[in-house]
C-alpha cells in the first residue's frame, strides 16, 4: 500500500539533536530513592512520572506531622499533587501553606491583577474584561534569587469548560535528553528577569522603583535538588533571558530546543479544574501552563507560594 505522506512529514528529520519517536520513558524517581506506601492517604498516578490524586485527608484540618512528612515525600515523587473536594476558606489555605515554610510576598501582582487583598494571597481572576495570560510554560518567580519552592492553587470559581492547567515534568525531560545535549548543557548558568514580562504591563514608575531591589539573576541551566539529587532542567521561556558564556546564536538554539522538549506531552499532566479542587506542585521540578481557552468565562484561583532556596547546578 502506498505511503500517503513522506516519512520526514511525519517523523523529525534525522538532524535534530532531539529527533524522537516511539516509547519516552522515565523514572519517576531516581536510582537513589526507596518508594514505600503511603499510610495516612491515598495515591492514585493521574501520568506516569508527574501528577498524582490525593484523597482520604482534608487539607483545611488540624494535619499532624506525620502526614505532612508523608505528602512531602508524595511531592517528590509526583511533582504536582491534587485534592478534590476541599472546602478550604483562605485562612485553612494559608495555613496549610504555612506548614511548608514561609510564605511569599509577591511584589508585582498589585500592579498586574488590581484588587489584591492580602500581600501572601494572589488572587487571579480572570473574565470577559481581562483574559488569562499565564498561558506560557514557566516556573514561578525565577527572576528571584530565591525562585519558589512550592504553590498551592485554590479554585475559587471555574469556567464550565475549559481553564485547565498542565504541569511539565523538568526532571523527565532532562533525563530523556541525549548524553551529549546533557553533557553541553550541564555546566551552563541562565540569566533570568521579570523586566520582559511583568514589567511590561506594569507603569513605567513602579518599574523603575523596584528595578534596582529585583535585577536580573543567574541560575544554572540543570539544578540539582537537594533532597533526591535529581537533576531537573531549570530554563522557563518567561523569564529566562539568555544562556551566558555562549553565543547568542547558541543560546536561543539550547533554549529553542529545551523548551520544545518540555513540551512533549509524555512528561506532561493536564488537571480538569472543578470547585474547591487544590493543586500542589513543586516548582523546582515541574513547569506549569495555564490554559487560556475559556474567555469571556469567569475564572478565579487563589494561589500562597512558599519562600525556595538559592538554586544549586551540577558540582565537578
Amino acid at each position: 500500500m502506498a505511503t500517503l505522506f513522506p516519512a520526514a512529514t511525519i517523523f523529525p528529520i534525522p538532524t535534530d539533536p532531539l529527533a524522537a519517536y516511539g516509547p519516552l520513558v522515565a523514572r519517576r524517581n531516581p536510582e537513589s530513592v526507596v518508594t514505600a506506601p503511603y499510610e495516612h492517604f491515598a495515591v492514585k498516578a493521574v501520568a506516569p512520572t508527574i501528577g498524582a490524586e490525593i484523597s482520604g485527608i482534608r487539607l483545611g484540618g488540624g494535619l499532624s506531622d506525620a502526614v505532612i512528612a508523608e505528602l512531602r515525600r508524595a511531592l517528590l515523587e509526583w511533582k504536582v499533587l491534587f485534592f478534590r473536594n476541599q472546602d478550604l476558606d483562605r485562612a485553612e489555605h494559608r495555613a496549610f501553606a504555612e506548614r511548608w515554610g514561609d510564605l511569599e510576598q509577591h511584589p508585582f501582582f498589585k500592579y498586574t491583577q488590581p484588587g489584591q487583598t492580602d500581600v501572601d494571597v494572589t488572587t487571579l481572576a480572570k473574565d470577559g474584561m481581562v483574559g488569562g495570560v499565564e498561558n506560557n510554560w514557566h516556573n514561578d518567580v525565577t527572576w528571584h534569587e530565591f525562585p519558589s519552592f512550592a504553590a498551592v492553587l485554590r479554585a475559587v470559581e471555574v469556567p464550565e469548560v475549559g481553564g485547565d492547567t498542565l504541569w511539565a515534568d523538568t526532571a523527565a525531560a532532562y533525563d530523556l535528553l541525549p548524553e551529549d545535549v546533557k553533557r553541553r548543557i550541564d555546566p551552563l548558568v541562565a540569566e533570568h528577569d521579570w523586566i520582559n514580562s511583568f514589567g511590561r504591563s506594569m507603569p513605567a514608575d513602579a518599574v523603575e522603583m523596584l528595578r534596582p531591589e529585583f535585577p536580573a539573576v543567574q541560575h544554572p541551566v540543570v539544578r540539582v535538588i537537594p533532597e533526591s539529587g535529581r537533576r531537573v532542567l531549570f530554563v522557563n521561556m518567561t523569564f529566562t533571558q539568555k544562556i551566558l558564556g555562549v553565543s547568542e546564536e547558541e543560546s536561543n538554539e539550547l533554549l529553542t530546543m529545551l523548551y520544545r522538549h518540555v513540551n512533549r506531552p509524555e512528561f506532561q499532566v493536564r488537571l480538569k479544574w472543578e470547585p474547591n479542587t487544590v493543586a500542589f506542585w513543586d516548582n523546582r521540578t515541574c513547569q506549569h501552563y495555564a490554559a487560556s481557552d475559556y474567555f469571556p468565562a469567569r475564572r478565579v484561583m487563589d494561589r500562597i507560594s512558599i519562600v525556595g532556596d538559592r538554586p544549586v547546578g551540577i558540582v565537578g
